[in-house]
């Protein structure tokens, strides 16, 4: 294969998962807290000694949108959403990670947790206890959690020091090779944070790629053609 088959299977390697992001975001444009992930295209570039140099794209790096999403009513306890910056940090048994989905309940101990189990952390990371006989429950734009008035704790709201290191591990959890308190979110009470995805922009988005992939592709049988036409020329 020669330096132009190359080039264009590197770029069909980016398109197909540049499909399978774009998949995964539909897939989950109903999913509380979901976020949004676009893929970032790098370019590598080789001298050739002769001539123009040769060029290589790829696409091998997720980033994270952090826009923020419409919030939906629901007169839960337990229902919280983030207006503004900021993620919650749960302990899972892989370490503590980040979150946006807000769906908590309190667990058979009394301690706030996640649907999926994990203890949410208030803002000196530790877990938070909400005693079962607890009434007139209430959550404060700064995480305070109060029950008839009494402070009980204080949810923390963090964020990436870095946000390019956000990566995400699975459904709405997300780690970051650091965190530092959110300043600038709050938190609401009694709602939860949609998905931020755009299905109708997706769809628009895997349209174009499909294109591309197809592209790319016909170039690739194009050139099969051309050399096995060289092959059996030179055969004779």
């Amino acid at each position: 294969m020669d330096a132009s088959g190359y080039v264009t299977l590197s770029r069909q390697s980016g398109l197909l998962n540049q499909m399978q992001s774009i998949a995964n975001n539909i897939a989950n444009s109903a999913t509380i807290g979901f976020r949004r992930e676009g893929l970032v295209f790098s370019e590598y570039i080789q001298s050739t000694g002769e001539g123009p140099s040769l060029s290589m794209g790829y696409g091998n790096a997720r980033v994270v949108d952090l826009l923020q999403a419409g919030l939906t009513e629901t007169g839960g306890s337990f229902d919280l959403a983030i207006e503004g910056d900021g993620f919650f940090m749960i302990d899972t048994p892989q370490g503590q990670q980040l979150t946006r989905s807000g769906a908590f309940m309190p667990g058979p101990d009394g301690t706030l947790k996640t649907g999926d189990g994990y203890d949410v952390l208030d803002a000196g990371g530790s877990t938070i206890f909400v005693p079962p006989d607890a009434r007139g429950l209430s959550v404060a734009r700064d995480g305070t959690v109060s029950a008839d008035g009494v402070p009980l704790a204080r949810i923390g709201l963090w964020q990436p020091t870095n946000p390019m290191s956000l990566t995400h591990q699975s459904g709405t959890r997300f780690t970051a090779d650091g965190v530092e308190p959110a300043t600038d979110g709050a938190i609401i009470h009694g709602y939860l944070e949609e998905s931020n995805v755009d299905p109708l922009r997706e769809i628009a988005d895997m349209i174009s790629v499909q294109r591309a992939y197809e592209l790319g592709q016909s170039f690739l049988d194009r050139e099969d053609e051309r050399a096995r036409a060289v092959i059996q020329t030179l055969g004779r």
